[in-house]
């Protein structure tokens, strides 16, 4: 006679519960969350694409990496990360002051275009614009960061949503805190997500307030906080006469270099902007940046989770928004 296995009720429900556990654990929450690998089956090669053209392009021009993470910064803070800023259009957030200067759409574009021959209709330039400034970060020497995608592409993009959401580079640091909570965002995220102004570059007026033009059309320092070496080499750089179109590199020692050297520049009071200098001024913050300038481990480690944070603002999942064919239009 051939033995029965007996499983008493207990046990048998203790390897159910296994077996549902093991399950949950590995299957996304929803199919509208974002996660690891998002594209792995529907187009294992979206990631790889997408850091070939960042590399490319930034071996033919060395400002696209701070271009692009400039990029991502303001598509996530006006409509969350939905790709929203690349809408064309005469009263798109493209179109506002603000944003005039940005750069690297040429980038997404690029990515957009040979994903769309792989794999028509599938990757989002939301995810896109989120992993080219991830990868633009890692060309420059920063870490490498692991990115959840999943992010789909908005329908709305307004000029009117962009200056109430901005951060201005003469912003206090109350209105910084104040607009980074609005996010999600907290106040270390803030000093962390500030060191991206260790590449990239910035036009003469966007720290114009920390100088004076005197009667002979001279300018003069008006912030004495600011160190009076670098703040002479600037006024060289940015004359009263100098061209709207004139840039100067945020980290003038490593500009296209991603590390900590943007906190030692606070400390030695070199910051570009005034709403980079109150980040060391202020007691709220001033530890973490002197933490951050010693440590460059640290800041790598730190950055990469307030990046992930950053690109998790207000995205759009499931069935909201769209993929679009094209990254400056919506589909029609």
């Amino acid at each position: 006679m051939a033995a029965t296995l007996l499983v008493s009720p207990p046990i048998l429900l203790k390897f159910v519960i296994i077996i549902l556990y093991i399950f949950l654990i590995s299957t996304p929450s929803s199919s509208s969350d974002l996660f690891l690998n998002f594209y792995q089956t529907s187009c294992p090669g979206a990631e790889f694409m997408i850091k070939n053209t960042v590399r490319s392009a930034s071996n033919n021009d060395p400002t696209i990496p701070g271009k692009l993470l400039r990029l991502l910064f303001h598509d996530c803070i006006v409509e969350g990360c939905d790709g929203s800023v690349l809408l064309d259009g005469n009263q798109t957030e493209k179109s506002d002051p603000a944003n005039t200067s940005l750069g690297g759409f040429s980038v997404v574009e690029a990515a957009k275009e040979l994903l769309e021959f792989f794999c028509p209709s599938t990757v989002s330039c939301a995810d896109i614009i989120t992993l080219a400034a991830r990868d633009a970060v890692e060309i420059s020497g920063g870490p490498s960061v692991a990115v959840p995608t999943g992010r789909r592409d908005g329908k709305v993009s307004l000029a009117s949503n962009v200056r109430p959401n901005m951060v201005d580079t003469s912003f206090t640091m109350d209105q910084m805190t104040q607009l980074f909570t609005s996010k999600g965002l907290s106040l270390d995220d803030l000093v962390v997500l500030s060191g991206a102004h260790t590449i990239g570059a910035a036009h003469c007026n966007a720290f114009s307030d920390r100088f004076q033009e005197n009667a002979k059309g001279k300018l003069t320092l008006a912030d004495k906080s600011l160190d009076k070496v670098f703040a002479s080499e600037l006024m060289k750089q940015c004359p009263a006469s100098a061209s709207s179109s004139i840039t100067v590199n945020n980290d003038p020692g490593t500009s296209f270099v991603f590390d900590n050297q943007y906190y030692k520049n606070l400390i030695a009071h070199k910051g570009l902007f005034q709403s980079d200098s109150v980040l060391f001024s202020d007691a709220r913050t001033k530890k973490l940046v002197e933490e951050l300038s010693d440590n460059q481990d640290t800041f790598f480690q730190k950055w990469g989770d307030s990046f992930v944070r950053l690109s998790n603002v207000g995205v759009k999942t499931g069935d909201e928004g769209e993929i679009r064919r094209s990254c400056n239009v919506i589909n029609q």
